[in-house]
């Protein structure tokens, strides 16, 4: 049974305590020109009130030094303007601890913290006026804790277990930074990018989509709520209803599949990706090729920063994936 670790998040490598780069400090990079200080996107009045699953959270004051803790927290701030002088780097990159396509947004890295397990003390040394914990566990003692140092805004109200949709992490993200405008922006930039991969793959629309990964540990699948499987869906296909219709484990977005149980994956369309493994430990597993949609060739299986990409799904993620995914999806598909 694929373990929490694993499936956290749905991730590739978890953020780990030797990435712990003490490079910002506490004259980090939230007073820089490009920092929280001065964002000029709209929308941006404050005191403002957000809506979490801990209650109702004011930020009084625009936010001077963000840490950014939850699943694509911080590369969300980038987008918007704001770079954190600390954050998580749930996918393990190094360095800043975001992906190749925000390469160069911070002015200075920012200090990296652990993702399942933060250290208080590190994030209180920064002297964060505000914590972002947007796409996370929904952990209370964690909320707690957090919110003893700075003001923390949470999962949002009626979420679950890193269950936080990126249109609703943008969203909320962005009125707590008073850059409002500028995520309504960035959404409707990605939702016509969204729209005309779909129009122009007409061809896909309501195809059953799987999407898989396969660990040390066994083989997953990932159901209604993941970023992927929303990614997908973004593109006009739907999930496989044989998945749908299984309950989802303790991370609320996966369910585990045995190896007798690999042909459950099948669907019009199947993407897989490895996770602490070797591709080829998925591209050369004897029963992987004997599911139907893989031996028709109608599987993709992605890695490396597509599948990082596909796994983070911050708005400048998917902007990244929709550039490369959809190719690979006309060869599996023969459109």
């Amino acid at each position: 049974m694929l373990t929490r670790r694993s499936l956290v998040a749905g991730g590739l490598v978890l953020g780990s305590a030797g990435l712990l780069a003490a490079c910002g400090n506490s004259q980090g990079s939230g007073s820089s020109s490009k920092g929280s200080g001065s964002s000029d996107s709209g929308g941006g009045a404050f005191p403002v009130t957000l809506k979490t699953a801990f209650g109702d959270v004011e930020v009084k004051e625009r936010p001077q030094r963000v840490v950014a803790l939850g699943w694509g927290d911080a590369e969300t701030a980038l987008a918007l303007g704001v770079q954190p002088v600390g954050a998580s780097d749930w996918i393990g990159f190094g360095g800043e601890g975001v992906g190749p396509w925000a390469k160069g947004m911070y002015d200075s890295a920012p200090t990296i913290i652990e993702t399942l397990e933060p250290d208080f003390e590190a994030i209180a040394s920064l002297t964060p006026d505000l914590i972002l914990d947007v796409k996370s566990s929904g952990d209370s003692k964690r909320h707690d804790r957090l919110s003893q140092i700075a003001t923390t805004v949470g999962i949002p109200e009626k979420a679950q277990n890193y269950l936080t949709s990126p249109k609703d992490q943008l969203r909320i993200i962005g009125k707590a930074l008073g850059a409002s405008d500028k995520a309504d922006q960035l959404q409707k930039q990605l939702d016509d990018a969204f729209a005309k991969v779909a129009e122009d793959h007409g061809d896909w629309k309501d195809k059953s989509v799987t999407v898989a990964t396969k660990t040390s540990e066994g083989w997953g699948a990932y159901v209604d709520g993941d970023t992927r499987l929303g990614f997908l869906e973004g593109l006009g296909f739907t999930p496989s209803k044989e998945i749908a219709a299984r309950k989802p484990g303790e991370s609320g977005f996966s369910v585990s599949i045995s190896a007798e149980q690999l042909d459950s994956l099948d669907a019009d369309l199947l993407v897989a990706f490895p996770i602490y493994i070797k591709t080829t430990e998925i591209t050369g597993d004897k029963q992987w090729k004997q599911i139907p949609a893989v031996a028709d060739g109608h599987a993709v299986v992605v890695d490396g920063d597509l599948s990082s990409a596909f796994s983070l799904g911050t708005v400048l993620a998917q902007k990244y994936a929709l550039t490369v995914l959809p190719g690979k999806i006309e060869k599996a598909l023969g459109a």
